[in-house]
């Protein structure tokens, strides 16, 4: 499993509690499951405490997300890549959903799906703008997973993006999965729990103002825009 952070020594204990449950109930026994957490450059202790928790670190010093993902999966064993962010908690039969869905050859590579820490007017509406995407789309966020075989094939997360890269990368998956017959799942019963942070931060109702916003701003004003996606996914107090 890794996980892409930067100055996360916040959030980072909690994820790690909810990865241990689930590798302690996983059935192909808890050492087979490695977790990595890719350091993009904290300064707030991320990379010692992850260490301390028997963690493996990537050191990533390019402030990416899509890269520290990379980086993560270059130093990884396994022969099947889970992402998950660091704000997040782990449902406890997490491992044994993934391993028997990469088991069949039905699928290329798929996600848990997410449920909020807390629920709001905006947060529900903003949920309920957003699924039908998903359920066109079948893709969906939480913990990601594919095969490392397959990670390779479509050359990872594109480092060039600032934002959507994990967009991207699913759509590349769907796309080599389409000519061998195989597509994206979604996980029933297996949702990891995401931080609300943004919302907390942003107002409950940003990301129906702000972020979904983006596409027009780039058309209108490309630096402006760019200036806002570093403040909302890379500001340094983040």
């Amino acid at each position: 499993m890794i996980v892409p952070a930067y100055n996360e020594a916040r959030w980072l204990p909690a994820l790690l509690d909810s990865i241990d449950l689930a590798r302690a109930s996983c059935s192909f026994g808890p050492g087979a499951v490695e977790v990595i957490v890719a350091d993009n450059a904290s300064t707030d202790g991320t990379a010692e405490l992850a260490a301390a928790r028997g963690c493996r670190v990537a050191r990533v010093e390019t402030r990416s997300i899509a890269a520290a993902r990379n980086g993560g999966a270059r130093i990884a064993r396994g022969k099947f890549l889970l992402f998950v962010d660091a704000d997040s908690r782990i449902h406890p039969r997490t491992f044994d959903a993934v391993g028997a869905a990469l088991a069949k050859g039905t699928f290329v590579a798929g996600a848990t799906g997410v449920t909020s820490e807390r629920w709001s007017p905006g947060i529900v509406v903003t949920w309920a703008f957003m699924l039908p995407m998903v359920w066109v789309t079948g893709m969906d966020t939480g913990v990601v997973f594919c095969r490392r075989e397959d990670f390779l094939a479509v050359g990872g997360y594109d480092e060039k993006r600032r934002f959507a890269e994990d967009v991207m990368f699913l759509l590349a998956l769907c796309r080599l999965g389409r000519g061998r017959g195989q597509r994206l799942t979604r996980l029933r019963g297996v949702k990891a729990v995401t931080s609300t942070r943004k919302f907390d931060d942003h107002g409950d109702w940003h990301y129906l103002t702000n972020v979904l916003t983006l596409p027009l701003s780039y058309l209108v004003n490309p630096r402006a825009a760019a200036r806002r996606v570093e403040r909302y996914w890379y500001e340094p107090g983040r």
